[in-house]
C-alpha cells in the first residue's frame, strides 16, 4: 500500500518559486506533490482534459461519466480529488454538480514546474 502523504489545505494558491530557483522548503513542496498526486490517475487527466474543453460552462458529472465509462460516484470521488487539490470547482445547478477547471491554480502549478509556462 502506498504511503499516505499528510492532509494540508491545497485550496489556497501555489505559492512558490518554480522548482528550478532554488531548494524548496517541505511546506512547499508538500502542497505541490499533493497538487501533482490529484492529478497522477489517467481517468483525473482524462477529465481534466473534458473540463479543460468546456472551461467557461462546465460539465455535468452526468455527462463525464459515460464519457470515461465509469459509474457517476466513481467520477465524483475522482472529481473531489481534484476539487480538494484546488485544481477544479463544483456548482450544484438541482441535483447535478457541475465542474470547471479552476485556471489560475493550474497555470500557477505549470509555472512552479516549468517557468517558461505563460
Amino acid at each position: 500500500m502506498p504511503k499516505a502523504l499528510p492532509t494540508v489545505d491545497t485550496t489556497g494558491p501555489v505559492c512558490c518559486a518554480p522548482l528550478a530557483a532554488g531548494v524548496l522548503a517541505a511546506d512547499d513542496a508538500l502542497g505541490i506533490a499533493l497538487r501533482l498526486k490529484a492529478l497522477a490517475d489517467p481517468v483525473r487527466v482524462q477529465l481534466m482534459s473534458m473540463l479543460l474543453a468546456e472551461p467557461e460552462t462546465g460539465i455535468c458529472t452526468c455527462d463525464l461519466a459515460p464519457a470515461v465509462d465509469l459509474s457517476e460516484a466513481t467520477v465524483s470521488h475522482h472529481l473531489k480529488q481534484l476539487r480538494e487539490a484546488g485544481l477544479v470547482e463544483g456548482t450544484r445547478k438541482g441535483t447535478n454538480v457541475y465542474y470547471r477547471p479552476q485556471p489560475e491554480a493550474l497555470d500557477a502549478l505549470c509555472r512552479v514546474i516549468d517557468p517558461r509556462c505563460r
